[in-house]
């Protein structure tokens, strides 16, 4: 009897063991970070992208409605986001590449914002990502989905705002 509980504790401590080492794994993996409630919706000039083996990242800067000129900080500066997606592997069955999407380029793309408030998100669950032609910004108010000749990077439509 005494070895059985020995082996059943050892059993236990094991489990206990696993879980906590699994918790970094999960927690790197959870939308915590995110208003997953929250989307937004943004047209955007490409500034760069980050290819990273865990999370791509475009960084962009918004246009105005009027899709005119960028959003500008109060100290005139550009305001770039970024936008958080899978690995680059993941990202490029989807088309997304540093060669898919120069600076320069014109996306649209919906996203869970920070709860933190600073600018970036995480695209998770929002559907494709899409590319104006070159050089031709959407009608204003309008976003890339709308242009003839876009190219769509992922499934489904643009998801729609939502507070």
């Amino acid at each position: 009897m005494n070895t059985t509980f020995r082996l059943g504790r050892v059993g236990v401590v094991t489990l206990l063991l696993g879980a906590a080492a699994a918790m970094p794994a999960l927690a790197h993996h959870s939308f915590a970070i995110f208003n997953m409630e929250q989307t937004r919706v943004f047209t955007g000039v490409v500034t760069r992208i980050n290819p990273d083996a865990n999370h791509l990242q475009i960084f962009f800067v918004p246009m105005n409605d009027e899709r005119k000129g960028v959003l500008r900080s109060e100290d005139g500066k550009p305001m770039v986001w970024a936008v958080e997606m899978a690995g680059s592997a993941q990202a490029a069955t989807q088309g997304i590449s540093v060669n898919s999407l120069p600076p320069g380029t014109y996306i649209s793309v919906a996203l869970h914002p920070l709860r933190s408030g600073e600018a970036a998100g995480s695209r998770a669950e929002t559907g494709a990502l899409y590319r104006c032609p070159d050089k031709k910004a959407p009608e204003a108010g309008k976003h890339c989905d709308t242009v003839e000749g876009r190219l769509a990077f992922g499934d489904g439509p643009l998801a729609a705002p939502k507070n």
